[in-house]
């Protein structure tokens, strides 16, 4: 059988794109490894209507309801392969099953790739943070550190500042411009120099910073602006376009969320700046409702 669309991640972006072209009656078959990025995260924030929801529970309420639309089909499992078809396109998954469909929607997300320190990854999406929008109500007005990863690491320091008193945790690095360092003393962010060795306390919860030089610095919370990487080659196999963004390559996108191949559409954290849950929806619908009027006006 050939589908309509095979949305590739069936996470936020991509239920929301196949809940579009269900509702339009449409065959649309998700793809999911059942590895969504915010897995590590408690809870969700911000997000219209379910405020506080765990990640998980959304994404599992959201197959329940798509489930109900006859023309949906899900596949738990790993696609790692597409590529042109006649008349759309093929994806391979994992074991060798070959699905087909007219288009494509690429949700599969993004990794973090977190530094290498002591008690980092076990707090990762608890106390060791990415957007103090999703999380950091939950941590106003008690000590917040950021860690100095990328040149966007100043600027989160200097935002992050409207939750409570901020450390910038340069970690060896060198010492900011001069305009770097007026920005943050102007915003009341500490500058602390030292090489940062590692996490202290009971994890989840974070009791400091244990500098090189044996000082324990206290906060409550530790912001990161992480590096990414795709999770899955496909869009390079397909030839898409890209562009650098903060934190790596994202997908490059029109304003239908078509990439630069006809026929194959992206949505989520991969084609976007910034990035978070509800930009990853919003996204997801205008990608599939751009995939349903390309179905009808092209023809194909």
């Amino acid at each position: 059988m050939r589908h309509d669309a095979i949305v590739i991640g069936g996470s936020f972006a991509g239920l929301s794109a196949a809940m579009q072209l269900a509702r339009a009656n449409r065959r649309v078959c998700v793809i999911d490894s059942g590895s969504p990025r915010n897995r590590f995260a408690v809870e969700s924030h911000g997000f219209f209507g379910r405020d506080g929801a765990r990640p998980g529970q959304m994404i599992d309420d959201a197959r329940r309801q798509l489930a109900v639309y006859p023309g949906v089909s899900f596949v738990d499992g790993e696609a790692i392969q597409a590529g042109a078809d006649e008349g759309g396109y093929a994806v391979t998954l994992v074991g060798g099953a070959r699905l087909l469909a007219r288009k494509l929607m690429l949700a599969f997300g993004l990794e973090d790739l977190l530094p290498d320190l002591p008690g980092l990854a076990e707090r990762w999406g608890q106390t060791v943070l990415h957007c103090p929008y999703c999380h950091g109500y939950e941590f106003l007005d008690r000590p917040q550190g950021v860690l100095n990863i990328l040149p966007i690491s100043i600027h989160q320091a200097e935002v992050i500042r409207d939750w409570g008193p901020t450390v910038y945790f340069l970690n060896g690095g060198p010492m900011p411009d001069d305009a770097a360092c007026a920005g943050l003393a102007a915003r009341n962010v500490t500058l602390e120099a030292a090489p940062v060795v590692g996490l202290e306390g009971k994890a989840p919860h974070i009791a400091g910073v244990r500098l090189a030089d044996g000082r324990l610095v206290e906060i409550a919370v530790l912001y990161l602006a992480t590096p990414t990487r795709l999770r899955s080659a496909i869009a390079e196999q397909l030839g898409c376009a890209f562009e650098d963004g903060p934190f790596g390559k994202v997908i490059a996108t029109d304003a239908a969320r078509m990439t630069s191949v006809p026929g194959v559409y992206a949505a989520g954290d991969i084609a976007r700046v910034p990035q978070n849950a509800t930009f990853a929806s919003a996204d997801g619908v205008q990608a599939g409702m751009s995939v349903h009027q390309a179905l009808i006006f092209q023809g194909t």
